[in-house]
């Protein structure tokens, strides 16, 4: 009996939810809850359905970056194509609709490589990495708020933007990063 109230004590409780705000995307949660720990806490949380990302690589290697206005970051940011997973969607199907509206290209193939919580202390957002091979070309799409441009570079054209901090998106390090060590045919052993 000792053993089972020790394991029920560890999990996850919520004792209040209130919702603070309801955007399009996310909404922002105020939950009053007792950690695994035992820690009794109130946390504010931003929910968001979660998030597709796609490394696209063509036959020669090169990646296809996008560029786009960030409103939040005050600034263009060179990135790795992204959207919100819309709700009952299969997450590869939405990396294969991300990737043609905002670059064009469809694949052939859409494997994925890695999951990620970019800010975990506030943000329940769960990004899924996918890489895209066997692309083709075609015209891109972008959604009506968006205006996004797009380069082919090499891996070490992209590694070199991270350490010039050209690229500053924490998706898109992370996504080339792991690519580059663990995926890439040019990674080194």
């Amino acid at each position: 009996m000792a053993k089972r109230n020790r394991k029920a004590s560890r999990r996850l409780r919520l004792l209040h939810s209130q919702v603070l705000c309801e955007g399009r995307v996310f909404t922002v949660r105020r939950d009053r809850i007792v950690e695994p720990s035992g820690l009794k806490a109130t946390r504010d949380v931003v929910a968001h359905p979660g998030s597709v990302v796609i490394i696209p690589v063509l036959a020669d290697g090169r990646i296809v970056l996008i560029r786009q206005f960030r409103y939040a970051a005050g600034r263009y940011l060179w990135e790795l194509v992204a959207g919100h997973k819309e709700p009952g969607e299969d997450p590869v199907s939405g990396a294969h609709r991300e990737l043609t509206e905002e670059t064009g290209y469809t694949a052939v193939r859409i494997r994925k490589l890695l999951e990620i919580f970019p800010s975990p202390g506030l943000l329940g957002e769960r990004m899924d990495i996918y890489l895209a091979e066997g692309l083709t070309k075609g015209k891109a799409n972008p959604e009506d708020d968006e205006k996004i441009s797009r380069k082919i570079v090499t891996l070490a054209q992209a590694e070199r933007w991270i350490r010039e901090a050209k690229i500053c998106d924490a998706k898109t390090i992370a996504g080339l990063l792991y690519y580059s060590k663990f995926v890439s045919r040019n990674s080194h052993s």
